[in-house]
């Protein structure tokens, strides 16, 4: 049989398939679906420090090849999900990663500090596509200096495997990789959502609640590959690749585009045991193919 197993620093993965915050609610949902544990690992849902509502409905329409979304991060904060959700997965033999969101520098390290304090929680995700409130509303994450500064105060307050989620929203975006990388991330993966509108032709006004959302789904694809491909041969650090990955043959070509590992999104909506099926069918690929480790395929283009 292939190995499948991969490191993200010090968070070894069983197989390099992860799911991607936002379409996988706390894992538990997908159970009467899927093996959780025989993914290398999920994350969770956006974390804050406090509870949000999200944004208005509506927030969610479909588009060609993929969808857009301005949920806004809804969730009942860092202290429930210690509370009450953590107990529920803390046991499984699986990595459950959390993703942390901020509208301040103050909020995302008091977040992972408080994640930090959780025994069975080996690494987070650091979303920094989220609105800094004190830079009237500019992305932490689409300027090398507002991308430095939270990783850097994150990095002091948090000692477990650190994964910078990167936003494809920017002109350079190795250079915001690399910024990261040089404040003490251990991996990045991108790409987040990229930026789009819709409109209702009938009521003639945006088909979203706030105008504008994250496009996702497998129209994104050839640009994420093409971003993972880039920050691949820019850093050092490992790369974990998503963006409108539905199959195994998706996933390989951002494994050889550099990715370490790979996170599978929208296509969870549309097939709840895309994740378990994407695992399966790489190593099914590996083995056709004579591969014996992913090693001798990442970054071969």
């Amino acid at each position: 049989m292939p190995n499948l197993s991969v490191n993200i620093a010090s968070l070894h993965l069983k197989n390099p398939v992860l799911t991607a915050s936002g379409t996988f609610g706390y894992g538990t949902e997908f159970a009467p679906f899927l093996n959780l544990e025989a993914l290398g690992g999920f994350v969770v849902k956006g974390t804050t420090l406090l509870p949000r509502e999200g944004n208005d409905y509506p927030r969610m329409v479909e588009t060609p090849s993929g969808m857009l979304n301005c949920v806004g991060l809804q969730n009942k904060g860092v202290e429930y999900f210690c509370e009450h959700i953590y107990p529920t997965l803390k046991d499984l033999d699986t990595n459950v990663i959390v993703n942390v969101s901020g509208s301040t520098i103050e909020d995302y390290v008091a977040c992972a500090a408080r994640i930090a304090e959780l025994k069975h929680i080996p690494a987070i995700e650091l979303n920094i596509s989220c609105p800094n409130v004190k830079a009237g509303g500019m992305a932490f994450g689409v300027t090398s200096v507002g991308a430095a500064a939270v990783v850097k105060a994150v990095r002091a307050a948090y000692s477990k495997t650190l994964i910078v989620k990167l936003s494809p929203n920017v002109t350079d975006i190795t250079e915001i990789a690399r910024a990261v990388e040089a404040e003490g991330a251990d991996s990045v993966s991108l790409i987040n959502t990229l930026l789009g509108m819709a409109i209702d032709i009938e009521r003639r006004c945006p088909a979203l609640s706030i105008n504008t959302g994250g496009l996702s789904g497998p129209a994104v694809r050839p640009v994420a590959l093409r971003m993972v491909w880039q920050v691949a041969k820019a850093v050092n650090i490992p790369v974990i690749g998503l963006g409108g990955i539905v199959t195994a043959e998706d996933a390989i070509s951002f494994i050889m585009a550099g990715a370490t590992a790979i996170q599978i999104g929208t296509a969870n909506f549309l097939n709840p045991s895309c994740a378990e099926q994407v695992a399966q069918g790489i190593a099914a690929w590996m083995e056709s193919h004579k591969v014996n480790n992913l090693d001798e395929i990442r970054g071969c283009v």
